[in-house]
């Protein structure tokens, strides 16, 4: 599998690169007692360098549909109330013409992406924060890039971004990951981010997701570099949240 050009990629990611690529193919042991909703965001440490690594607890969830209005309706062309103009400027929505699959990406994970996901929802970095906000709908949060920096309470799963089909045993493993995670819950709503715009990573473990009977699965197109842009705290491994 090609990794993405080290020209493209921010310092601090440049860096990471190695940790990703030593987890992609990791399957540790989960833990078998989860804290609960309010339990404080976690920061990465070595279990990332493990693949799936530790997580947060979630609570039953009901029904997270598109009605919610975080997420870009499959098709709808408008988010939040933007307009396409908005849409033109806004690199996390920005359409490279690339159309919508259903299946895994098999080339180089470093690329144009699509503007929508098949089964899922684009989530945008506004969407997301009020989501996270809210404290009657528990959401977990998926790390699929690795390196020393992540959305507070992430949780690292980098093997899900890997290409194959949805009956290997990257699917195997990340479908018995996801029912100890969400606790059997196929509604709990479940995002997942990589790099930015032009990161399948992300994109590849939303469809798996979504291949399993997850039914409020987003895609965090934008990233964790949408979300650094738009000055959100980010967790540190070995370092306090900033």
């Amino acid at each position: 599998m090609r990794r993405p050009s080290l020209r493209t990629l921010p310092l601090a990611l440049v860096l990471a690169a190695p940790l990703a690529a030593g987890a992609q193919d990791a399957f540790p042991q989960l833990q078998t007692t989860l804290p609960g909703p309010a339990a404080q965001p976690q920061q990465q440490g070595p279990a990332q360098q493990q693949g799936w690594g530790q997580q947060p607890g979630t609570g039953q969830q009901q029904g997270f549909g598109q009605q919610q209005g975080f997420g870009q309706q499959q098709g709808a062309g408008q988010q939040q109330g933007f307009g396409q103009q908005q849409a033109a400027i806004d690199p996390e929505r920005r359409d490279f013409g690339v159309p919508p699959t259903s299946q895994l990406h098999q080339g180089a994970m470093h690329g144009p992406t699509p503007a929508s996901i098949p089964g899922g929802q684009v989530i945008t970095t506004a969407g997301l924060v009020e989501l996270l906000r809210r404290q009657d709908m528990p959401t977990l949060v998926f790390d699929i890039l690795g390196g020393p920096q992540s959305l507070p309470g992430a949780i690292p799963a980098v093997p899900a971004h890997q290409p194959g089909s949805f009956d290997d045993q990257v699917q195997r493993d990340f479908g018995d990951y996801l029912r100890q995670v969400t606790q059997g819950n196929l509604e709990a709503p479940l995002v997942f981010y990589c790099l930015n715009p032009e990161c399948w990573m992300s994109y590849n473990a939303a469809l798996r997701a979504i291949n399993l009977g997850y039914r409020n699965v987003l895609w965090y197109r934008g990233g964790i570099e949408a979300w650094q842009q738009a000055g959100q705290p980010t967790a540190q491994a070995g370092m306090a949240q900033r």
